[in-house]
């Protein structure tokens, strides 16, 4: 067993996974540093030589989250040939997000309507950016005549599908979504 091996996570890794579960389960907003700090087992002095600030350690925690579910529902996309069934898995794969438990909602929203700021926007647009852009491409690839709309508007249900499966406490939200989404798709196709 090498030195590596033995040493356990390093204290970087320490205060991310403090700061995604205090984060994601309590809010980036309520959630004060010391907690984190206590929660990962690190000095305080840890927290500022690696992260530099609070700010910093939620921008890295959103993009954490970011990089993790977009890595989830392209993981996810593979198993489909065709672009119609993989722009709905997307739905789908939301949907096995929305059944784990401890399951809160989109920490991107939450982060935003808790503390806005320059990192939060920072962090959020480019998540929103990846996921309306991933839907703009699938819409383009299934045949979409205008894939820009329908990627706007399959945007706005998968925003809606993850704020009802959050505040109606129901995952099968991504099924009424994902029918929607096969709807306005189907929509698009015959008017082509």
């Amino acid at each position: 067993m090498g030195a590596k091996a033995a040493a356990g996570p390093s204290a970087r890794e320490r205060l991310l996974t403090a700061a995604n579960e205090l984060f994601y389960d309590e809010g980036v907003h309520t959630v004060g540093i010391d907690r984190v700090i206590e929660r990962a087992g690190v000095a305080k002095a840890s927290l500022y030589n690696t992260y530099g600030s609070k700010d910093e350690l939620v921008r890295v925690y959103l993009e954490q989250r970011h990089a993790v579910i977009a890595a989830r529902i392209s993981k996810y996309l593979e198993r489909y040939a065709g672009p119609r069934e993989r722009l709905l898995g997307v739905f789908e794969a939301q949907g096995e997000l929305f059944a784990e438990p401890g399951f809160r909602g989109c920490a991107f929203v939450s982060a935003s309507a808790e503390s806005p700021g320059e990192a939060v926007s920072r962090a959020a647009d480019g998540y929103r950016g990846w996921v309306r852009g991933l839907l703009t491409s699938l819409a383009r690839e299934a045949g979409a005549p205008e894939p820009e709309k329908l990627g706007r508007q399959l945007h706005m249900i998968y925003d809606g599908a993850s704020l009802s499966a959050r505040m109606d406490r129901d995952p099968s939200a991504s099924v009424a979504a994902r029918a929607a989404a096969a709807a306005l798709l189907d929509a698009a196709l015959a008017a082509a």
